[in-house]
């Protein structure tokens, strides 16, 4: 059979067809390597490489439960060096750079070593010309020859944060020198400076170089760390992706130019359940005195929604470093203004005697009466109740009452019948001598104290009803933070949930998305966490007798709140005052927790002063302003404005603090104060601050 045959021009144009589809090939191969490319592969020829640098990550923001930004990323401008590059430089201009002899360690043994000496070779090479263009500073020598001796994959920072003028003069004129570059870096601007200090935290450079990443790269910018607070807990999400920056050498081997930049990603913002403008107004409250913290909290679900501390701090001030002497300055500051106040423990006072009331109950004590005639006998010891000093006694009390007066000699008695193991069994479920979970830096656990924590303690001492009774009015070795307190009143406002508080409300990453843990579910769980239900031990009744007290203390004539009353809510609260021991010295402590409105509690708000004079007239009055300030907030009638703040400073932080008055405050009731009892006093544990920023070292004189 004959096979048809292929016609001479079928074949040309087949033919024809395969070659323009060759050099269609080969042009458009062409035009990658030398068009979308040509930078690239121009780095390729001989003696010419690549480099790659390291461009850090850009961290997320932190916002407030409406979406607010506390914390956010400017553009900060520095200039680098990259001493390897200025070493090739001066080596290709000069011939052998200058040496200089340290003392090292080669396989265990001291022994001299030779390096080049970086301080004369930016002296002589780089120096004179950022001279000529007025961009020279001062700068540490030895800090700059140990940076090269040790983490030469890392540019020095030479200037940082410079200003935009000192940038532009940078970019106009051709500095011409190896190994200098001006960088572009996000650095954290905390927007309302000192405002929340003590919850946000600050950040700063990593304590060690991750070694085995920055071998990936010629040249290592490492993120910041954070080093305390929402910055520090949430840094793995905070967090985002670094970037690639791909630079060209020359044939010489020294940098000329960038190939392409690979940019670096957000990380997740975080949502904190901080209501900014509560905050504010805490902020504004508590300044009236030189150290003492403010609490409020939403009692249905354990947000915290405002947290203040006084003395502050600007975190600004930390960033991008901290000069020498500014870091030594706040170190030695005797009020600490790191210390976040909020956290630390203190004796409670009276504001205790919820935990006692609810102990007694538990002992079925509710119709229980005790006489008060000025004091009560333990041992050899007599405990006054406060009323004495005024030369009077309150008489035969039930627990309501006891609870307005606020009488000691009644809390003595009831406290010996209900019996240690119950407080601290009551304490306990309200959160009280343990970490609260907040997990904020330095938080301290307080104490509930007991025959088990004496011998543990103080093994040569036996417990007795002498101890008993102190406890029970909130003094003695008994230790509370005002968050804990504000958590335990929270628990009493509702009717007999104790919820851990919550601080972050939820994570984001920019898409939206909720951000996940290592387990796939959100970094924060939607619902609030319960840590334990009174209402399995106690009654709705029992609870209420405990409520009724308090709102007797406020609202009815002889209670210790009087100052708390606002016209059309109704206030229950409980006033404090303490003796205490700070650094050594006699310290008082003054406190008032409160909750309103009385029937549908919003707002549970604790003031804690250290060296108030008295409770009802120190920390009463600050309490009460942010209470009404919030509340009439939420009604329309005050706003709140939120606004950049300098750190609270007293010049006399320790001078006694007898009154706290605002100039636009309507005035409130009169007050019967009470007195804290010096029998036996606990020293005062402090929150510890967070890890050290980045400290700018003084340059060489």
């Amino acid at each position: 059979m004959n096979r048809p045959r292929i016609s001479p021009l079928l074949r040309m144009q087949f033919l024809g067809v395969l070659m323009l589809l060759g050099l269609g090939a080969l042009a458009a191969r062409l035009w990658w390597v030398q068009v979308a490319r040509g930078a690239e592969w121009t780095a390729r020829i001989r003696g010419s490489s690549e480099a790659t640098v390291r461009i850090p990550s850009i961290r997320g923001e932190i916002r407030d439960r409406n979406g607010a930004s506390l914390v956010q990323n400017r553009a900060s401008y520095e200039v680098d060096f990259y001493l390897p590059e200025m070493v090739k430089g001066y080596r290709q201009r000069y011939g052998q750079p200058p040496l200089t002899i340290y003392r090292g360690n080669v396989s265990g043994m001291p022994k001299n070593l030779k390096e080049a000496d970086i301080v004369k070779i930016v002296n002589d090479g780089i120096v004179p010309r950022l001279d000529d263009l007025d961009l020279a500073r001062d700068y540490n020598a030895g800090q700059l020859q140990k940076h090269y001796r040790t983490n030469t994959e890392v540019p020095y920072t030479y200037i940082k944060d410079i200003d935009f003028p000192t940038m532009a003069k940078f970019s106009e004129h051709d500095v011409g020198l190896p190994g200098v570059d001006i960088a572009i870096k996000p650095v954290r601007s905390y927007v309302y400076g000192a405002l929340a200090a003590h919850l946000l935290g600050y950040v700063g450079p990593p304590d060690d170089t991750n070694k085995e990443e920055a071998r990936k790269f010629t040249f290592y910018q490492s993120d910041v760390d954070g080093k305390s607070n929402v910055e520090k807990i949430f840094d793995q999400y905070l967090r985002g992706k670094p970037g690639v920056r791909y630079l060209r050498r020359n044939a010489k081997g020294t940098i000329d130019g960038v190939l392409r930049e690979d940019p670096p990603m957000q990380g997740a913002n975080v949502y904190l359940t901080i209501d900014a403008r509560i905050q504010a107004i805490a902020e504004e409250a508590i300044r009236s005195v030189a150290r003492g913290a403010a609490v409020v909290v939403d009692p249905n679900n354990g947000d915290v929604l405002a947290m203040v501390s006084v003395p502050s701090f600007d975190p600004n001030t930390f960033i991008p470093s901290i000069k020498a002497k500014d870091w030594a300055a706040l170190q030695k500051d005797e009020a600490r203004p790191l210390v976040n106040r909020a956290l630390s423990t203190f004796p409670p006072g009276s504001t205790f005697k919820i935990v006692t009331s609810l102990a007694g109950l538990r002992r079925k004590l509710s119709t229980a009466r005790f006489n008060c005639s000025g004091g009560v006998s333990y041992g050899d010891h007599y405990f006054r109740c406060w009323i004495a000093e005024k030369g009077g006694a309150h008489g035969t009390l039930g627990l309501i009452d006891a609870i307005k007066v606020s009488c000691d000699s009644f809390f003595y008695q009831y406290g010996n019948a209900a019996g240690i193991d119950a407080i601290d069994q009551t304490g306990n479920a309200l959160g009280l001598g343990k970490e609260t979970g907040i997990h904020l830096t330095g938080e301290q656990p307080g104490i509930m104290p007991g025959p088990e924590w004496m011998a543990i303690h103080y093994p040569r001492e036996r417990w007795s009803q002498a101890y008993t009774a102190n406890v029970s009015i909130g003094q003695g070795y008994v230790l509370a933070s005002p968050l804990q307190m504000a958590m335990a009143y929270a628990t009493v406002a509702n009717g007999g949930v104790s919820y851990y508080p919550r601080l972050v409300s939820k994570v984001l990453n920019q898409d939206g998305s909720m951000a996940l843990d290592e387990n796939g579910k959100p970094v924060v769980p939607a619902e609030p966490k319960i840590d334990s239900d009174l209402r399995q031990d106690f009654s709705p009744d029992q609870i209420e007798l405990v409520r009724r007290g308090l709102w007797k203390v406020v609202n009815e004539d002889g209670g210790t709140g009087g100052r708390a009353r606002l016209k059309g809510v109704e206030v229950a609260g409980k006033t404090g005052t303490a003796q205490a021991s700070t650094n050594g010295k006699k310290d008082t402590i003054a406190w008032f927790c409160c909750f309103a409105p009385f029937d549908h509690p919003k707002y549970v708000v604790v003031a804690m002063v250290q060296g108030g004079e008295h409770g009802g007239s120190v920390a009463c009055p600050i309490a009460t302003r942010i209470l009404d300030r919030s509340l009439g907030m939420d009604a329309g009638t005050f706003e709140p404005q939120v606004a950049w703040l300098a750190p609270a400073h007293h010049p006399n932080p320790f001078a006694m603090v007898k009154d706290v008055t605002f100039k636009d405050a309507e005035p409130n009731a009169s007050t019967d104060e009470e007195h804290g009892d010096d029998s036996q006093t606990a020293d005062t544990q402090m929150a510890a601050a967070g890890d050290d920023p980045d400290v700018e070292q003084a340059p060489d004189a």
